[in-house]
């Protein structure tokens, strides 16, 4: 760990920031176990109830989740995406995938026009492996690899403010993908039509095969919700 000894004045704060920096740095990951009160207390050349204090900040941020009787985990990256992800975990299905629509459907439209022959490569990679890991079957790594295509799409748009939204949005995602492929089963949704549309820089072909993809989800998860109700 890259932790400084803490100076005197505001010392809350300054383990506040220390600590914020290990996570926004990637230095504790995502989920992550972070270490002992004790641990970062010495680290830091403060008192446990300094450290304290800090902690229960940046939970109270939704950077962090206590876990009584275990320890000290990783839930946010940020104080945006802690606020949004205590949002979400309240919200329905329904109404995530309609945010997802208002990002990715903008996101794709906003990427024909402006991707590089570096974004195509990465998308076009990105669509490949979520082709593989939907054969194999691999529910998980299908979750991860479609997010990982949506995200490889907004990062062409090169809008960095849509960039970070949709980043903290990726915690919701990641359950609303695996929801739909839950209700989908064996209803694969290409996502070529968006890539095309993309490589071929043309902007209203990609909003509608954008559009599409997520019209084509909702009906699903409308109709499992339906049958299960």
């Amino acid at each position: 760990m890259s932790l400084r000894t803490a100076q005197r004045a505001s010392l809350v704060d300054q383990v506040i920031d220390q600590l914020k920096e290990q996570i926004t740095s990637g230095s504790w990951q995502m989920n992550a176990k972070i270490p002992t009160e004790t641990v970062l207390a010495e680290h830091l050349g403060v008192g446990r109830n300094t450290v304290r204090e800090a902690v229960r900040a940046l939970t109270h941020a939704g950077l962090l989740e206590c876990r009584q009787g275990d320890g000290t985990y990783v839930r946010a990256t940020s104080e945006l995406s802690g606020a949004m992800a205590r949002r979400l975990r309240a919200a329905e299905q329904l109404e995530i995938l309609e945010v997802r629509r208002a990002f990715e459907v903008e996101a794709a439209r906003l990427a024909a026009t402006r991707r590089t022959t570096e974004d195509i490569e990465k998308i076009e990679k990105a669509l490949s492996k979520r082709e593989e890991t939907w054969s194999g079957g691999h529910v998980d790594a299908f979750v991860e690899a479609d997010l990982e295509f949506h995200i490889a799409v907004v990062e062409a748009t090169h809008n960095s403010v849509l960039m970070d939204l949709y980043g903290d949005f990726a915690a919701a995602l990641r359950a609303s993908i695996a929801a739909a492929g839950g209700s989908l089963k064996q209803n694969y949704i290409p996502h070529d039509a968006i890539v095309r549309a993309i490589v071929a820089g043309d902007a209203a072909a990609a909003e509608r095969a954008g559009h599409a993809c997520i019209e084509h989800i909702l009906i699903a998860l409308t109709e499992s919700q339906d049958l299960a109700g």
